[in-house]
Parts: C-alpha cells; structure tokens; sequence
C-alpha cells in the first residue's frame, strides 16, 4: 500500500489501494499533514472500482523537501507525480488549500483532469465580494516545535467530528510535525508567492471542462458557508454542496 517513486529529482512517499479510475487525493497544508488523512477513504474507493492513490506533497509528511517552496511549484508538480506512476488522466481531491491546487491544475491540464472534488477550501473562496482575507491563525505561525497538545489543539480546530482523533491518528500526526517537517513548515511560511495577475481562481471555475464539484461544511471556520452562499450567486450553474 505505501510506495515511493522518484518525481523532480525528489523521493516522494505515496499511498495507493485498488485499480481502475485513478483517483488522486491531495491534502492540505497545516502543520503534520500527509498522505495519511485519506487513509480511511482508500479502501471504500478500491472497493469501489478505483485506484485510488494519495501522496506526501514535497516537503511534507516522509516525501523529500523541495528547494522551491511556493504553492505554485507543488501545483506543477502534481502532473509530474501523476506520470511517474504512470496515470496520463485521472480524477482529482484537493482538500483545504490543495483544493485551488487541483481547480488550476484542471485549467492548466484539461486533457489530464476527468473530474474534479473540492473539499473545504478556504483558499478557493478569497476575493469574494463583501468579505475580508482572514488572517492565518497564530497556532499555524508559531515557531516554537509542537508539544503533542498542540498538535491535538491543531486536529480539534480543522476536525468538527473529534471523534476521529483517535491516539493513532494523534501521534502520525505529530511525528509529521517535527524536524525537517517543521523547517519546511516554517520555510513556506516566509515564501512570498509571486504576485497573481488576472481574476480570482473563484472567478475562473465555470472555465473547468470536466466535472467539478464543491464540497463544504456548515460549520466550516472563516464564514464559509456564508461565502459559499454569494460563490453560488455569483455562479448560479455551480455544484456546490454544504453539508451540516
């Protein structure tokens, strides 16, 4: 179930279960994330009929660090991983920031992306008309290593359902959030990203060929059902779905 694969010059970890309709599942980018949050959707999706495959980002989880660390390098690296494990198309998830990764990565590669699933991303919804940018929360800022209660006060604040903090879950997660981990964190907080030209990744989801679909909590933090509730009156054609 975990590989590796050679991508950029870099060792990648990846997880992968079934065959059939690739299914490529990225993760966000707060402190401790990798390929391990969609562990419990791999075997539904097997079953299912897919193959489905989730990767450590670079820099994160036990993939190697890159020496580009802004958002734009892991958006072009994500066709890249797809062909070095051999998948010309596939249907993508981006969860929290990876969500835009996989909107622009459906722009810039149309001929690769069949579908599309976005999963609480609060970065795809900035720019909106009437709403402020929020500021990042200050137990993503900090430079100080995590203590294991702070990474489970990281897990409280993105999970609704505490439930799925199990001891397990608890402690991948904190082991992905120390040493080299933590400086690559640390690394792309300084990165200034280059300056966007043009409209709002927002603005541009009608332009997406295949499928695409938008998922959001209810109780998603930064007003985001609110925000979701002017995305579709902005684009009435949408599929946006809130989920209490």
């Amino acid at each position: 179930m975990e590989h590796g694969v050679t991508v950029d010059g870099l060792r990648v970890r990846y997880l992968e279960r079934g065959s059939g309709i690739p299914v490529i599942m990225l993760h966000g980018a707060s402190l401790g994330s990798s390929a391990d949050v969609f562990e419990r959707h791999m075997s539904p999706l097997a079953a299912a009929g897919f193959r489905a495959v989730a990767y450590d980002q670079p820099g994160f989880g036990l993939s190697d660090a890159p020496e580009d660390h802004t958002l734009d390098y892991r958006i072009r690296f994500l066709p890249r991983f797809m062909s070095a494990i051999g998948v010309d198309k596939a249907a993508l998830i981006g969860h929290s920031q990876a969500g835009g990764m996989v909107v622009q990565t459906a722009l810039d590669h149309p001929d690769r992306v069949v579908k599309v699933l976005v999963v609480c991303s609060g970065g795809l919804l900035q720019g909106l008309p009437g709403f402020a940018t929020p500021a990042a929360a200050a137990s993503e800022t900090k430079s100080a290593p995590p203590t294991l209660e702070d990474s489970r006060k990281l897990l409280e604040s993105n999970l609704y359902h505490k439930e799925l903090i199990t001891p397990e879950v608890l402690e991948k997660r904190h082991s992905m959030s120390l040493g080299r981990n933590l400086e690559t964190f640390q690394e792309r907080q300084r990165v200034v990203e280059p300056a966007r030209v043009g409209p709002r990744l927002w603005e541009r989801l009608m332009e997406v060929r295949s499928p695409l679909l938008l998922l959001y909590g209810k109780q998603d933090r930064n007003q985001a059902a609110e925000k979701c509730a002017v995305l579709k009156g902005q684009l009435a054609e949408l599929r946006l779905e809130i989920i209490d």
